[in-house]
Parts: structure tokens; C-alpha cells; sequence
């Protein structure tokens, strides 16, 4: 990890995080390459506009809960071998259940070149903070299907409300969203707009033991992102 990069943590205290990727809970299922620790890395200057999003969001009465950041290309790389694996039904319910594993890359829910490895990308939500429960935002991380669009017709007022206040505090703290995906931000001047990393997250906190009847099934299955 070059000196432009640091865990989000370290230099924004009180920010909570969930690593996904790092877990057994994602899209693919089993923790993804590239991703040694339960941590979330990003450039300094992503660091310092999410120390400004945070401040903005507390006055509200939310936090931020950061799902990923920066994601090295073996990560991306890994994604699409799973794609072209045959379905086992896992985590199609959950993050896919309107399309088909290839089609992510084709809607755009995952990139072969993704802005999550210039550094400067976020996937995050907010939670309150009187009881730490996460906002209601119509639908969870990588939910790959339309309802998790900016704007999505359906979405109950209260959840599109959130979406709209995480929207706003965002973009007045110098982040872009994206259309499809309502947890997705890109620091407006990234300052690696060009350059896509692959080191890996390593660190303390290593990737959580799946649960029993994951860790199961997982040991029956093919492993999709091995290499």
C-alpha cells in the first residue's frame, strides 16, 4: 500500500465499517481475492471528504457505514471468473434474482474496470445514530436489479427519502453518484483517475469464518475465485 493510500479508520475516527468483500457475505459468497483483511482502504483524499461526509451526516443524526472502497483488480478479475461459473442459486436471491450472472457486467452493476480500484470509490449507507440501526434504504448492498437505482419507481417515500439525504451530503462533500446503484460514490477529484491498483487489503482483521451451514455447502462447491 503506496503512501497515498490508508485504511479509512485510521484517518476518520468513528466511521463503522463492514469489509463485504473480505466475508462470506457477498454476491460471489465466500470471501474474494485480494481482500486479506476486514478492512476498507482508500487515497487520503477519499479519507479526508468521507471525515467531511461523516460530520455532515452526524448533525443529521445518521452515521456511515462503509461497505467497500478501494478494490484491487485481482478482486474485479475474480468476479469475472465467477461469472462464467455455472449457477449454484446461492446468492442469487439475495443480490441477483432478476438476471443472470453475466448480465452484472452487461447493466453495469460490475465493471472489468472499476473506479473502486483507482482508490477514490465508496460503497456505503447510513445508519442512526441513536440506535445504530441502518436506514431503511429499499433494498441491500449489491442488490443488482432496478429497484436499486437512483430514483427507482416503487420505492416506498421514506426509504427514496434516505437515498435522496445520503445523495445530498454526499455531492456537498465533492462525491459523484451512480445511476444504477444507490450506495455508489467517486470523489469528484479523484487523484488517480487513470490508474487502476491491484495490492491486496492486508492487515489486522482477516476475513471472517463462514457460519456452519455456509462453510458447508462452500466445501462441496467448485471455488470460483481461486487463482
Amino acid at each position: 500500500m503506496t503512501g497515498d493510500f490508508a485504511f479509512v479508520d485510521e484517518l476518520v475516527p468513528g466511521i463503522r465499517w463492514d469489509a463485504k468483500y473480505a466475508t462470506w457475505d457477498n454476491f460471489t459468497g465466500k470471501p474474494v481475492d485480494g481482500y486479506l483483511a476486514n478492512r476498507i482502504v482508500g487515497t487520503r483524499a477519499l479519507c479526508a471528504a468521507l471525515g467531511r461526509a461523516e460530520e455532515r451526516a452526524e448533525s443529521l443524526g445518521f452515521g456511515l457505514l462503509l461497505w467497500d472502497g478501494y478494490r484491487p483488480q485481482r478482486a474485479v478479475d475474480c468476479f469475472l471468473r465467477w461469472s462464467r461459473q455455472p449457477e449454484d442459486g446461492r446468492t442469487k436471491a439475495r443480490h441477483y434474482p432478476n438476471i443472470d450472472r453475466a448480465e452484472m457486467f452487461d447493466r453495469g452493476y460490475v465493471a472489468a474496470r472499476s473506479g473502486h480500484s483507482r482508490g477514490s470509490t465508496v460503497d456505503l449507507t447510513l445508519y442512526h445514530l441513536a440506535t445504530g440501526e441502518l436506514a431503511a434504504m429499499g433494498g441491500g448492498h449489491d442488490l443488482m436489479d432496478a429497484v436499486s437505482h437512483h430514483d427507482a419507481p416503487g420505492v416506498p417515500e421514506a426509504e427514496a427519502a434516505n437515498r435522496r439525504l445520503l445523495r445530498s451530503l454526499m455531492d456537498a462533500c465533492g462525491f459523484d453518484s451512480y445511476a444504477c446503484e444507490w450506495w455508489h460514490y467517486t470523489l469528484r477529484d479523484e487523484p488517480h483517475p487513470d490508474t487502476y491498483f491491484d495490492f491486496p487489503i492486508a492487515g489486522p482483521g482477516g476475513p471472517a469464518e463462514p457460519p456452519a451451514r455456509v462453510a458447508a455447502e462452500a466445501a462441496g462447491a467448485a471455488a470460483p475465485c481461486a487463482g
